[in-house]
């Protein structure tokens, strides 16, 4: 370490450049410099991680950690990551380190809090912002913490995210380095941000503030919908003040912080007043005019004063969507469009190269389709959606009433709007009938010669598949490969797809068994007597990794057997830029875990479920055998064809499998990577070629996708044109439904959906956003969460009960809660927003409801005793 370069360095230093102190720091030193309300602090430059990383070999030991990584493997970040921070954990700070952060610690006065923030060299630069990629630790108290929370800050620049980040924007491992921001925490009565212009659509004649009670960790993470006030710039006057719900708000706590749910008379008071509104506006414009550019600031308000916690230059996600990448077909005018279905399947937003997979599946189905100039399918921010105006259109046009068509489709797509809602495209009769008859007929054709091949397919599609992997995995010549496409792997594509589409069709009125089942014998023993689809040893596809996972902790098959059976599924199998499970050594391991500390056995549950089915249907042959007699030719109907629609899916699935190591191969062969799961499937035969023409999409395509990739989940219905940047940007947005021509969104504070599977059961509920945090669910809690898919699957047994945002009476979920005798309330819309992890909530999965019984914040201290702690810390 150079003597010139100090460890610590006051807040408002001179020399406080990036190199020194990182994006961060130095802009927080621009504005204290000149006078900006900046709470005292000092740098931990980069000095001191240099230093850090110096001794002991370290650097070398992270380059060797880092050497192992590839981008397009996920495991590898992963790996990376978790060697790295065990190297840093065991490191100690040098002594002068150590000292030097000590005695500028203990200058901000005797044991104060503070904030620590970590502050990359690559962090909030002009062209790439790098927001939210290290951490922040807050209310660290005492020496001792300070130290530990400032190592952990140098820890996170090596996060399997911000390896994986820095990697896309090609920032090499020792390009990078990380100093530290200490700072006196802020006794916030309210936070927030504020944006100098509209960060969505870039207007320049309005501020606008996001705020909410507490410190501002609720609003920058987006876990709080908060108020949201618009300024105009001239004037300095509010132009609109709209009250968010604030549900949970986050406070010190101990030596770290909470989130809670803010108190009832606060949810629904204005944060800010109209004139520190004014003043708060005034100060970020004075910010903008320093930097010379429009800018995102967070700030916060400790009773009367405001205090700017972090400044940088917006950086806007639509700017970064080029011209033809914005991957959206709700532009094309006022339509319904729904994921209901297609989302739990690929519920991922798509590579390009999934697109062109998934445009070559749904030509073979047919349904719903699509006709020169009307898109029965589309892409909406990169995910699959199907066009519902289209569909009811159609089938009107060959004699199925609305209402029909509703009741068809609903328990597939889940909730939709009433008949007099739903816009119809405007079909011409003639056209319809000139584009759809063939395309029918040979529809028809396919469906018959497939089901005639479906079970010689089901009993070779597993060893074809293997062989074919392997195939490819060992051709060194790109044209070869290239050859494979059209003479192996797209044939193998579409008739897997046909194989579905059969399967599919032989229950077209399929969504109408449970109904049927339903007045015959009552809801409660409709649902109970369509599980045991598990029975007669023909195993339901969905419910096999759970199975097959018991079967393994008992030793029954060895780990190559489960690994051949299910290593093709998980919840990302229709991406197929995501590593399939098998592909992961330690995916077993993890996938054992899962079962090893809970005292809910499938087994046990299946067989529950199994003794409470056998005394329903003797109850019914004795009471009422006529009834009893129709139910088993019901049961027998769908039986039959939930297994088949289960077993081709789950080979349609190894098939993309295929395709994804032909596309792997494709980018060893030509030298590109993972640069060809953004071109699709004739753009990769070009490059295979020698033509390189495509490669020049590539960046902006891989952009489009980083963008979609990082906002929430879009509604499951969107009416018309639908922008997911402006409506991620949106704190009121819904989660359930989009309609372009809504002027305002008000949720209802009811939950409710369909009956999944029937049972009721009070318990804590667990928020659960993806299937990778799967882990959080705790033995006999409720899961709560958007989507599930067969990924999400082992983790059912644990469950006391599931609750999901999307889904039908044949969505995955309610399938496989049924089967396990798992009380379950799919397609509620809103449950994600409504409940929160540790709220205790009464699930009927007969009525579809969902009550809550106690908020999670019950047992904490109230909103006046957290006052008077702010105040012991003023």
């Amino acid at each position: 370490m150079s003597d010139q370069v100090p460890l610590v360095m006051a807040l408002d230093e001179s020399a406080a450049v990036p190199g020194l102190v990182g994006g961060k720091g130095a802009s927080l030193a621009r504005l204290a410099r000149a006078g900006f309300p900046v709470p005292p602090g000092f740098h931990v430059t980069t000095g001191a991680y240099l230093d850090f990383v110096g001794r002991s070999g370290l650097t070398e030991l992270v380059l060797a950690a880092m050497s192992t990584v590839d981008i397009s493997d996920a495991a590898t970040l992963k790996a990376a990551s978790a060697r790295i921070g065990e190297l840093f954990a065991g490191q100690p700070l040098s002594a002068a380190s150590a000292a030097a952060i000590a005695a500028a610690y203990a200058g901000l006065g005797d044991n104060v809090a503070v904030a620590v923030r970590s502050s990359a060299t690559a962090e909030d630069l002009p062209d790439m912002s790098f927001a939210g990629q290290q951490d922040t630790y807050l209310n660290i108290r005492g020496e001792a913490a300070v130290l530990d929370a400032v190592r952990r800050c140098w820890a996170s620049l090596w996060t399997a995210r911000s390896i994986g980040y820095r990697a896309r924007h090609g920032i090499g491992a020792g390009e990078v380095s990380m100093a530290v921001v200490v700072q006196q925490l802020v006794p916030a009565d309210a936070s927030g941000v504020l944006f100098t212009t509209d960060p969505v659509d870039g207007s320049g004649g309005q501020v606008v503030v996001n705020a909410n009670w507490g410190l501002g960790e609720s609003v920058v993470g987006g876990d709080v919908t908060p108020d949201v006030v618009v300024v105009d710039r001239a004037s300095g006057k509010v132009v609109s003040y709209r009250v968010g719900s604030k549900d949970v708000m986050t406070v010190p706590d101990g030596a770290a912080t909470l989130e809670k749910r803010t108190p009832a008379h606060l949810r629904a008071a204005a944060v800010l007043s109209a004139g520190q509104v004014s003043e708060l506006a005034r100060l970020g414009l004075a910010i903008e005019e320093l930097y010379g550019e429009p800018m995102d600031i967070e700030w916060a308000l400790a009773g009367d004063e405001f205090f700017v916690l972090q400044a940088r230059p917006i950086t806007t996600r639509a700017a970064t969507i080029g011209p033809g990448e914005q991957w959206n077909d709700s532009l094309d005018g006022d339509y319904l469009w729904s994921n209901g279905n297609l989302g739990e399947a690929l519920p991922d937003v798509m590579t390009p190269a999934t697109w062109s997979g998934s445009q070559l599946f749904m030509s073979r189905v047919l349904v719903p389709p699509s006709l020169p100039g009307y898109r029965g399918y589309g892409r909406i921010g990169g995910r699959l959606y199907a066009n519902v105006s289209m569909s009811i259109a159609l089938e009107a046009l060959v004699g199925i009433p609305p209402r029909r068509f509703i009741a068809l489709v609903t328990p597939v797509f889940g909730k939709l709007p009433a008949v007099e809602e739903i816009p119809r495209a405007p079909l011409p009769r003639w056209k319809v009938t000139r584009l759809m008859l063939p395309a029918t007929i040979a529809l028809v054709r396919r469906v018959s010669a497939s089901k005639r091949r479906m079970p010689e397919f089901l009993a070779s599609a597993p060893s074809r598949c293997e062989n074919l992997r392997a195939e490819i995995q060992q051709t060194t010549d790109a044209s070869a490969l290239a050859g494979q496409w059209q003479g192996k792997v797209g044939p193998l594509l579409a008739e897997s797809s046909d194989m579905l589409t059969a399967a599919t069709a032989r229950g077209t009125t399929l969504p109408l068994g449970p109904a049927k089942l339903a007045r015959l014998v009552g809801e409660a023993d409709a649902a109970l007597l369509l599980s045991g689809q598990q029975a007669g040893g023909a195993a339901l596809a969905s419910l096999g990794p759970v199975t097959g996972l018991a079967q393994l902790a008992r030793g029954e098959i060895d780990r190559d057997t489960f690994a051949r059976q299910y290593g093709h599924r998980g919840p990302h199998e229709m991406e197929l830029s995501v590593p399939r499970p098998a592909e992961d050594p330690g995916w077993i391991d993890k996938q054992l875990a899962t079962i090893q500390d809970t005292a809910h056995d499938a087994g046990a549950r299946l067989a529950s479920q199994e003794a409470a089915r056998a005394s329903a249907w003797e109850r019914l042959r004795q009471n009422e055998p006529k009834k009893a007699a129709a139910a088993r030719k019901l049961v027998a109907r769908w039986t039959s064809v939930a297994r088949a629609r289960e077993a081709t899916r789950s080979e349609l699935v190894r098939s993309w499998w295929v395709v994804r190591t032909w596309v792997v191969r494709a980018g060893e062969l030509t030298g590109r990577g993972d640069d060809l799961f953004f071109l699709s499937f004739q753009e990769i035969l070009d490059v295979l070629r020698g033509d390189s023409t495509p490669l020049a999409a590539v960046t902006a395509r891989r952009a489009a996708y980083e963008t979609y990739r990082s906002l929430p989940a879009y509604p499951a219905l969107i009416r018309g044109r639908f922008d997911p940047v402006r409506w991620a940007a949106d704190p009121n947005r819904r989660s359930d439904h989009y309609d372009e021509r809504a002027q305002a969104t008000v949720l209802d504070d009811t939950i409710t959906g369909f009956p999944g599977a029937a049972g009721v059961v009070e318990g804590t509920a667990r928020v659960i956003s993806a299937p990778e945090d799967a882990g959080q669910l705790g033995d006999g809690e409720i899961l709560v969460t958007t989507v599930t898919n067969i990924g999400w699957t082992p983790i059912f047994p644990r469950a006391a009960a599931v609750v999901t945002d999307v889904g039908a009476p044949l969505s995955h979920a309610a399938i496989v809660a049924r089967e396990l005798g798992i009380p379950a309330v799919v397609g509620c819309g809103n449950a994600t927003m409504r409940l929160h992890s540790g709220d205790r909530v009464r699930v009927d999965g007969g009525k579809g409801t969902v009550e809550v019984l106690r908020p999670a914040d019950t047992a904490v201290r109230t909103y006046e005793g957290w006052s008077d702690q702010i105040e012991d810390l003023i």
